[in-house]
C-alpha cells in the first residue's frame, strides 16, 4: 500500500498499490491451483491492483458485501455504493478451501493475479438485484449479468500481477498514483472528473465546460471495459473524443484517460462508485449528470444526484450537479431550465437513441445536438464496424 501527499486524499486515506510483476512471485503463483475469470473479474482485478477501488485490497468479503448491499458501508464504516465480488460455479466452488491461495487466469491460460480465499459465501441474488440496481428484473443488463455469474461468491485479498493490456488504448492508460503525480506537475490543484459511456455531444461538452470554468483541469474519464451491445464500441467513442477535444478545448487544461471498467448500469449506487474511483484518480469534483449510469426507465432523472447528496461529506469532494440541457433556438445557445425561460418548442435536445440510431444510418445530428466533427468520426467508425461484422 502506498501512501500519497499529491492532492486529495484518496478515499479510506490510502491508495492501495497491490501490483507485483517480479518473476519470483509470478513463478510460484504459476504453480498455484487456479480459477478462470472472465472480462469483468479481470476489470475488478485490476482496479483492486492498482488502486482504483482503494480502500479495497480484495474480492469482498462476506460482512463486507452484506454492508455494502444493505446499507453501503463497509465493515470499517468507509462508505461504497458496489459489491466487488468473485463470482464462480458451485463445482468450481467444491474445488476451493478457505485459506487457500489460488491464480486467477482468463480462459487463454494467462495469469494475472492471485486470491487468498478467506470467504466462501451463496448470496441472496434477489436481495442484492433489489438493493444494489433497484430491480430484480433481468431485463437489466446489471442483473442479468450478476444472476448469470455463479452462485457462490468468493473473498480475500489478492495480488495483481499483470497489467492487462489495455490495446490501442494503452497510450490514454493511467493508473491512479501516476494521474495524480501528472496533476500534481501540471500544477493542478482542482480537477472535475468525468465519467462516460457514450460519445461527448453538446450538451456534455456544456457542462464539462462550465464546470471547467471553476477548477483547473477536466480528466475526460471514458469506461472502455464491458458495456452493452448496442453501446457505441469504446474503439470508435476514443477516436471522437481525441478529435473533440482538439477542436473545441482548451489542450493545457483537458487530459483523457481511460477507466478500464465494466460498465454495471445500477444507476444511483453506481454514480457513487464512479466519484469514489475518480477521488482515488485524484479528483477533487465530479459531474453528475442527468441519469447517471442509467439504463431504460429503471431510474428516476436526477435519483443519482439525490443519492450523491446525501452521502456527500463522507466522500469528501465537491460536485457538480446539472440539470438535462439542451440548445435553446430564441437563446442562441446551450442552457437548461434554470437559465433558460423559453418554451420547449425552441429547444433542441435527443436522447442518445435517437442519436445512435442516426448516427448508425448514416446520418448526421444537427449541429445543435452534435458538433458536425464529431458525427462524422462516429459515423465512419460504426461503418467500419459494420463492413468487419459482414465480411
Amino acid at each position: 500500500m502506498t501512501k500519497t501527499t499529491v492532492g486529495i486524499l484518496p478515499h479510506g486515506g490510502q491508495l492501495i498499490d497491490l501490483l507485483d510483476e517480479s518473476d519470483a512471485t509470478r513463478q510460484a503463483a504459476e504453480k498455484l491451483p487456479s480459477l478462470t475469470i472472465n472480462a469483468w473479474n479481470l476489470s475488478d482485478l485490476e482496479l483492486i491492483g492498482i488502486g482504483g477501488f482503494s480502500p479495497l485490497t480484495g474480492f469482498m468479503s462476506e460482512a463486507d458485501y452484506r454492508g455494502v448491499v444493505d446499507n453501503m458501508h463497509l465493515t470499517n464504516g468507509v462508505l461504497w455504493s458496489i459489491p466487488i465480488t468473485l463470482p464462480v460455479d458451485e463445482a468450481t466452488a467444491e474445488t476451493v478451501t478457505i485459506g487457500q491461495e489460488v491464480a486467477l487466469k482468463t480462459a487463454d491460460g494467462t495469469l494475472y493475479g492471485t486470491l487468498t480465499v478467506t470467504d466462501k459465501f451463496r448470496p441472496d441474488k434477489q436481495v442484492e438485484a433489489q438493493k444494489v440496481y433497484g430491480t430484480t428484473e433481468s431485463a437489466h443488463p446489471g442483473v442479468k449479468r450478476m444472476l448469470d455469474n455463479g452462485d457462490v461468491y468468493l473473498g480475500g485479498p489478492i495480488k495483481l500481477l499483470k497489467q492487462p493490456s489495455h490495446g490501442e488504448f494503452d497510450q490514454f492508460y493511467m493508473a491512479p498514483k501516476a494521474t495524480r503525480q501528472m496533476f500534481h506537475e501540471l500544477g493542478w490543484e482542482t480537477i472535475v472528473g468525468f465519467q462516460t459511456r457514450n460519445p461527448i455531444h453538446r450538451a456534455h461538452e456544456f457542462i464539462q465546460k462550465t464546470a471547467l470554468e471553476s477548477v483547473d483541469g477536466l480528466l475526460l474519464n471514458p469506461l472502455v471495459g464491458e458495456t452493452k451491445a448496442d453501446d457505441i464500441p469504446a474503439d470508435v467513442r476514443m477516436d471522437s473524443y481525441q478529435t473533440i477535444l482538439k477542436h473545441y478545448y482548451p489542450a493545457d487544461r483537458v487530459r483523457l484517460v481511460i477507466y478500464p471498467a465494466a460498465m454495471r448500469y445500477a444507476g444511483p449506487r453506481e454514480a457513487i462508485l464512479h466519484a469514489t474511483v475518480r477521488k482515488n484518480y485524484g479528483c477533487t469534483h465530479f459531474i453528475v449528470g442527468r441519469d447517471h449510469a442509467g439504463v431504460g426507465d429503471y431510474y428516476g432523472t436526477y435519483e443519482a444526484q439525490a443519492l450523491i447528496t446525501s452521502v456527500e461529506s463522507e466522500l469528501g469532494m465537491g460536485f457538480f450537479k446539472f440539470e438535462n440541457s439542451f440548445y435553446c433556438k430564441r437563446c442562441g445557445s446551450m442552457a437548461t431550465a434554470k437559465t433558460c425561460p423559453h418554451p420547449d418548442d425552441d429547444h433542441i435536445s435527443l436522447s442518445g437513441t435517437k442519436v445512435r440510431k442516426m448516427l448508425s444510418d448514416g446520418v448526421v445530428p444537427p449541429k445543435e445536438v452534435s458538433r458536425p466533427e464529431v458525427a462524422q468520426v462516429l459515423i465512419d467508425g460504426l461503418k467500419r464496424k459494420a463492413a468487419m461484422v459482414h465480411e
